[in-house]
């Protein structure tokens, strides 16, 4: 009896610890504390900068983008080779014709920024601008013409600060059969000196076509209600 109730009690007193689990750190303050250990200083000495990054993120979205562009066009990578050609030539053809984006003026300008010249001598610029391929300056130098034939014919009275949309208006009084050119060419004028945009070869032969017209044309001296 004595001795089975030994075993017995000794039994039961090794029991509770064999089925006692091991010590375990809980899983999120396992995570917790590695987070901790990674973030150190020390396991980011090599790392790349911030630039590094946004470069390698930037290349990696461009690769990605190009990847699902040539897979949706035909012809896949030399299709997609051939309209990004094609959009850098539309790109320069624009930027040809309408020149580099300027500052838009808040309204048209003065025809005349320099001192008393003849119609002939703004000519003889505006065609050894042309000769040279100075398109902007020519068309400017030629609707300057115009303007100072007018004034040397009495068509216009000479009044500094004018613009070229009031030579414009002025002239068509005593030239009405020519106002709509002569207002299209004040355009020209306030659209390459003002707004921005480049002369050409086309523009610049309208005005000088305007310029010889306007010397063989006969005014209406008395006004529009003659």
């Amino acid at each position: 009896m004595s001795t089975g109730g030994l075993i017995t009690i000794g039994a039961a007193a090794l029991l509770p610890g064999a089925e006692t689990p091991p010590l375990t750190t809980p899983r999120d303050a396992a995570r917790e504390a590695a987070e901790r250990e990674l973030s150190k200083a020390a396991y980011h000495r090599n790392d790349p900068g911030l630039i590094q990054r946004a470069f390698d993120r930037f290349w990696e979205w461009l690769g990605d983008f190009l990847d699902s562009a040539s897979g949706a066009t035909p012809g896949g990578g030399f299709g997609l080779l051939a309209v990004l050609v094609l959009i850098v030539l539309a790109v320069a053809a624009l930027w040809w014709r309408l020149g580099s984006p300027r500052r838009t003026a808040a309204g048209p300008g003065l025809l005349f920024d320099d001192g008393l010249r003849s119609a002939a001598d703004h000519r003889a610029t505006a065609d050894a601008h042309a000769a040279a391929g100075r398109w902007t300056e020519a068309v400017q130098e030629r609707m300057r013409a115009v303007v100072r034939s007018l004034e040397e014919r009495t068509l216009l009275d000479p009044r500094p600060g004018r613009t070229a949309d009031e030579a414009a208006t002025e002239a068509a009084v005593s030239l009405p059969d020519h106002g709509a050119d002569l207002r299209a060419a004040a355009r020209a004028f306030d659209d390459v000196t003002y707004g921005g945009r480049a002369g050409d070869p086309d523009t610049y032969d309208r005005l000088r076509t305007l310029d010889i017209t306007l010397e063989r044309a006969k005014p209406l001296l008395t006004g529009p209600t003659a």
